[in-house]
């Protein structure tokens, strides 16, 4: 798909990957929805950074937990005129130690799953209708994680989600063809990142040293990566692993 004078929505485009998403599509020749929760400045700053490339941005504010947000979201960012790619990138995370199993509570597992796996279904559901309005297409990419492919990360909750979302990545490729395609990456350790810097040192240090590449992924790579599943007319259901080369090791 040519990618110049497309409009893209992307979740949590006020942090670091989703910024660097924004920011590399915006290059690519997208008009950007910034999508956020509650980091209004943080979302104001992409939205400078889209700008600087010379394509449009608007701030749309999303809770997306909240399947009335995600509706109003979704027809915010087609008031751009239309609405061509779905970047689910936005998610919710606390650490939780594996064996801790009666720290993770109802409450925080459901607030997980909400935003993780059942957002990423709702935006896609809303989003689609707006691809296909006119009989264009379009193309959904997901951000999950290497935690969704093998038991790790944050807690229990945050790779089971991310299983989810793996799963529905394929399921909805199924469901959406032939005019949308959907596929995933799923991001290891990113340097440089709020979520990386909150890690221990030697629990960051551990995961570079696994890494066939001896470092951790970059959120600029798992950005390239979801501009080349956008451009591509002939690629759906695939989930890709940028992680350094730490789980095929």
């Amino acid at each position: 798909m040519e990618l110049e004078g497309r409009v893209a929505l992307v979740t949590g485009a006020s942090g670091d990957i989703g910024r660097a998403i924004a920011v590399a599509l915006a290059a690519a020749g997208c008009d950007i929805a910034v999508g956020y929760a509650g980091n209004a400045d943080g979302a104001k700053a992409a939205c400078e950074l889209v700008e600087a490339h010379g394509r449009r941005a608007m701030p749309v504010q999303v809770d997306q937990a909240d399947p009335a947000s995600v509706e109003t979201a979704v027809a915010e960012a087609a008031r751009m005129g239309r609405l061509d790619i779905l970047v689910n990138n936005a998610a919710w995370n606390i650490g939780i130690p594996f064996p801790d199993l009666d720290s993770l509570t109802v409450d925080i597992w459901d607030r997980i799953y909400d935003t993780n796996a059942r957002g990423p279904f709702l935006l896609s559901r809303a989003a689609a209708k707006q691809m296909r309005a006119g009989g264009k297409g379009g193309r959904i990419v997901n951000i999950a994680s290497v935690a969704g492919l093998s038991p790790g990360g944050s807690s229990i909750a945050y790779a089971t989600s991310k299983a989810a979302l793996i799963h529905l990545t394929r399921c909805l490729a199924v469901a959406l063809a032939p005019d949308i395609t959907v596929n995933c990456v799923a991001p290891g350790l990113v340097e440089n990142t709020r979520m990386a810097l909150r890690l221990p040192p030697a629990v960051a240090a551990a995961a570079r040293q696994r890494a066939v590449l001896e470092r951790a992924s970059s959120a600029e790579d798992i950005a390239a990566q979801v501009v080349t599943f956008c451009r591509a007319d002939s690629v759906t259901g695939q989930v890709l692993v940028i992680d350094a080369g730490i789980f095929f090791h």
